[in-house]
Order: C-alpha cells, then sequence, then structure tokens
C-alpha cells in the first residue's frame, strides 16, 4: 500500500492553473509523438480516462483514491498535456433545468420507484 502523500509528493491541491471541479468533464488527449513518461498510479488514472470523459467524481470512485489525491494527480497529468479538464456545465437562468414544476415531478416519478 502507497501512502496517498507519497503519491502527491505532499501536494493537496493542483497546479493554480487548472480549476478542477467534482464535475469536471475529463477527457484524454491524444498524444502525436511518444507518451509522457507516468508513474503506475497517474497511469492507471489515465486509463480510466481514456474510456471516454468522464466527471472527476466517477475518476475517483473507480481509482479507489481520495478525491484530493486524484485531483492533483489529473493535475499533473494536465500539465504533461495528456489530459484535457473542461469545466462543468451550468444550468441556465429560465432555462427547463430551473422549473420548479419539472423538479416537482421528478422528485415525484421517483418517490413511485
Amino acid at each position: 500500500m502507497v501512502r496517498p502523500y507519497t503519491v502527491t509528493r505532499g501536494r493537496t491541491r493542483p497546479s493554480a492553473r487548472h480549476a478542477i471541479d467534482l464535475m469536471s468533464q475529463v477527457s484524454a488527449v491524444e498524444a502525436d509523438d511518444a507518451p509522457a513518461r507516468v508513474d503506475h498510479a497517474r497511469a492507471c488514472l489515465l486509463d480510466l480516462v481514456r474510456h471516454g470523459p468522464r466527471p472527476v467524481a466517477e475518476l475517483a470512485a473507480d481509482a479507489d483514491l481520495p478525491l484530493t489525491v486524484v485531483r492533483v494527480m489529473l493535475g499533473d497529468l494536465a500539465e504533461a498535456g495528456l489530459v484535457r479538464i473542461d469545466e462543468p456545465r451550468r444550468a441556465v437562468r429560465g432555462g427547463p433545468e430551473a422549473d420548479p414544476e419539472l423538479l416537482r415531478e421528478i422528485v415525484e416519478r421517483l418517490r413511485e420507484l
């Protein structure tokens, strides 16, 4: 077992250049040249991302690692140009996501299950 602070080299946050939200979408970037050298933990995370764009929270759950560790590792992979991190889409004011009637109906249907 490797301690999380060892994997992140003692860091608790990714670099300031990357805003990594829980619901940020992470996708792999196709490398034109030889792949950058990454350690085992980052390579495993990169393999999870290569299956398709996924939110950070889902990657942390599938990797069975703490969210803070995954955020630091994703920041490292983004710095290396191996992943792209997109901000989550926000609901538009007045859009269908903000309709109280729609939300009530969804809650009622879920209760029926």
